[in-house]
């Protein structure tokens, strides 16, 4: 059963402790919508980030939303004797299945990179937790592939979004969502960067579900797999047997 979900969001102060003007730097985010459908018309969207810091000064604003982190394996293609088949692989076991950044300037600008690393800021910052037993050259080489095939299906960005300030306190960023995303539980997260350390961040939580007949067969498929395997099979057999009727040739 889909349920609506409590959505609150959660600010956490990174800056120093005690009442320093770093740590006092307020910082308010929301996003346009918590929870995005998917019918069978489904063909994609846009999340819109918003908000507001406390007082104006020099500091960034960088977006992330993510979500949801599964494992994943990356396969080597290998030509054997005319054929093409799998040959090594890589297991990643924390991938996430969709990635979306914004950001007020190039993410190079805006801090270090163990700081990025930290706190996963852009794609080089992403901890995919790869197979301990490849050697850092293998980790890059499928690393680089795998980010090249989410950037293919448009789960991951070739190039930052843009965040807008508007009269040094407002903030907004549009977040795109392509028909592929995936189903399951995300976590916008909205940082107020200033010389390169992170101030405060806020997270907001968000649901990516199925929605109307597509959601039934769905569930239906997770919760009763065999049973769907086999109707599947009985489908597509039943499917061949009346197209060889059909185009039965006399």
């Amino acid at each position: 059963m889909r349920r609506p979900l409590a959505v609150l969001g959660l600010m956490v102060a990174l800056g120093p402790a005690g009442g320093s003007p770093a740590g006092a730097q307020e910082l308010v985010a929301d996003l346009s919508r918590h929870v995005i459908q998917i019918a069978s018309d489904f063909s994609g969207t846009e999340l819109l980030v918003f908000g507001a810091i406390g007082t104006e000064s020099e500091a960034d604003i960088v977006v992330i939303v993510r979500g949801p982190r599964d494992e994943v394996v990356v396969r080597k293609k290998a030509r054997l004797m005319g054929i093409w088949i799998n040959a090594e692989s890589a297991v990643f076991r924390s991938v996430p299945g969709f990635y979306g950044v914004a950001a007020t300037r190039p993410l190079d600008d805006i801090g270090a990179a163990e700081m990025r690393r930290l706190m996963e800021i852009g794609l080089d910052g992403l901890r995919l937790d790869p197979d301990p037993e490849l050697d850092a050259g293998e980790i890059a080489e499928f690393r680089r592939a795998l980010i090249g095939l989410r950037q293919a299906e448009g789960l991951f960005p070739t190039e930052p979004g843009k965040v807008d300030v508007v009269g040094g306190r407002l903030f907004r960023a549009r977040i795109p969502f392509p028909a592929s995303v995936p189903v399951g539980a995300y976590v916008a997260d909205t940082f107020l960067i200033r010389d390169g350390e992170v101030v405060v961040a806020q997270s907001s939580p968000l649901v990516v579900n199925k929605a109307g007949f597509g959601a039934d067969i769905y569930d239906f498929a997770h919760e009763e797999a065999s049973l769907y395997g086999l109707l599947a099979v009985i489908a597509a057999a039943m499917a061949g047997l009346t197209g060889s009727v059909l185009f039965r040739r006399p």
